[in-house]
């Protein structure tokens, strides 16, 4: 195994320990804090005032690790792949930031507005595909299990711009309570590492392995009760990372099986405000569907747990599928 592997593990864990060690009694005190709405389950007001930005160190924390175990070994081989699902991930991270910026220091609790932020979301996602086609070999034929491949043509383009978009913000609904979209976001993470590893792609799984350590370094400090919060900026950020690596691998047709937890989350939003709209009844007692759940007696550690196995087992049926049935 690549060395690389391992130090790339062994640097962001650490890193993104002492990040959060140093900074969370830091953003504490200039009470950089989250506001709790009133729409929200009432007991989650006791959290009111956990700090956010946690997303921003464990960005940085992989940021480390590829600076010292990827981008110098990618640009020497001109390979430009990983380093474009690395900027599709940072630049949704950066929306997320923005966003999170405006809601702590512009006192609007909603950050950007819908319109601002899936403008952003849509140019970002366009100048990914555009850089994959342009300098990563990226065509517009879709990869079908069995080797076969479909060409799409523009299509494709327009297919994959919404793909990112939307699962990128059912990621951002999954952050919803502590340890949820970490937890996820490591299952999916660990899956992509084996992709990797199985496939002799040792740039690939110094990626994946840099943010497992980085998400870790987090999860021991957002686990219930949580001591901060991912905010946009995390949530958006692994959004991108995890679209980016099914679109690297070529597993696009995968997206609803590996990201099965994000959809739901995503489309119980969709029912309960369309069913809402058509008939003024919920079908859920709180959307996202992970709320439902609280609302209906679950401990957060029992969704997380659950939520966690269930995409255990559909990266695993996604990696039964793509080693057997996929021919790269």
């Amino acid at each position: 195994m690549d060395y690389r592997i391992i130090a790339a593990f062994c640097v962001s864990l650490p890193v993104s320990i002492i990040l959060y060690k140093i900074f969370i009694p830091v953003l504490r005190k200039v009470k950089l804090g989250q506001k709790i709405l009133e729409i929200g389950p009432a007991w989650h007001k006791s959290k009111e005032g956990t700090p956010v930005l946690g997303g921003l160190f464990f960005g940085l924390a992989m940021l480390v690790s590829l600076i010292i175990f990827l981008i110098p070994t990618a640009l020497e081989k001109e390979e430009y792949g990983l380093l474009a699902v690395a900027g599709l991930a940072f630049a949704n991270g950066m929306i997320g930031f923005v966003d999170d910026y405006v809601k702590l220091f512009k006192k609007r609790n909603k950050g950007l507005t819908v319109t601002q932020k899936l403008m952003l979301q849509f140019l970002v996602a366009a100048a990914y595909l555009w850089f994959r086609s342009a300098y990563c070999g990226g065509g517009s034929a879709l990869l079908l299990p069995g080797g076969n491949t479909v060409e799409l043509g523009t299509f494709y383009y327009f297919i994959a711009i919404v793909v990112i978009v939307y699962i990128t913000n059912c990621a951002n609904l999954t952050d919803g309570i502590d340890g949820l979209q970490g937890s996820v976001s490591v299952v999916l993470g660990a899956f992509f590492l084996l992709l990797a590893l199985k496939s002799g792609d040792n740039d690939a799984a110094v990626l994946t392995a840099a943010i497992l350590g980085a998400l870790v370094g987090f999860l021991i400090f957002n686990y219930h009760p949580a001591k901060i919060f991912m905010g946009d900026t995390g949530s958006l950020f692994l959004g991108g990372l995890m679209t980016g690596l099914l679109f690297y691998f070529r597993a696009e047709i995968l997206v609803f099986i590996v990201c099965f937890v994000w959809l739901a989350e995503g489309i119980s939003v969709m029912l309960q405000v369309t069913f809402y709209k058509l008939t003024k009844k919920r079908i859920f007692k709180m959307a996202p569907i992970h709320h439902h759940f609280e609302m209906s007696g679950w401990s957060e550690l029992k969704i997380v747990t659950v939520f966690s196995f269930i995409s255990v087992l559909t990266c695993a049926v996604s990696y039964f599928i793509y080693n057997n049935h996929f021919r790269l």
